[in-house]
């Protein structure tokens, strides 16, 4: 079930047995600060569904962070489509779960979703589509040797929240 690892973590595909691992990342005010609120329990519902789909559909969509050496479910991190301003985007995308912030997940997970969708995927290029206000996210791009691209308003419920559309493109880095 594995996707992809390195020696601290594992990205696997989710599964209904990862519902309440979800609703403690989702769920959490603090943590979804950046979509502007938390999720309601239809809505982590819909977003696990939305994934197991992807997965069947692409192969690919937000997968379980996993530590090795503890076991724990420490966020989601993968990839996936994104619509910016009628553009479809491949996107690298993480939560993790707050108890686990500042320890270097997104960064070693995002990486190695970088290198699945350059190497395996054999995509062209993949973005991060980052809050402006989201300091710490931003500096998992810019790690991850992506540069900002683009900047839009994302309207969430009435409210227009400025973003940032990171990119790194492989074809160039040849």
């Amino acid at each position: 079930m594995i996707k992809i690892e390195n020696d601290r973590l594992y990205l696997r595909e989710m599964t209904n047995e990862d519902i309440s691992n979800l609703e403690r990342i989702l769920k959490d005010a603090e943590t979804m600060y950046a979509y502007e609120a938390s999720f309601t329990d239809s809505q982590v519902l819909s977003w696990l569904q939305w994934n197991m789909a992807s997965y069947r559909t692409h192969g690919f969509g937000l997968w379980a962070a996993i530590d090795k050496g503890t076991s724990q479910f420490v966020g989601q991190c993968g990839i996936v489509f994104s619509e910016v301003e009628g553009e479809a985007l491949l996107e690298v995308g993480y939560l993790i779960n707050k108890n686990f912030w500042g320890q270097g997940y997104a960064r070693e997970a995002s990486g190695l979703c970088v290198a699945y969708a350059r190497d395996t995927l054999k995509a062209p290029k993949i973005a991060s589509i980052i809050r402006d206000t989201n300091l710490a996210s931003r500096r998992v791009a810019e790690y991850n040797q992506m540069e900002i691209v683009h900047e839009y308003d994302k309207d969430y419920s009435g409210v227009a929240v400025r973003h940032l559309v990171y990119s790194i493109n492989f074809v160039e880095k040849l």
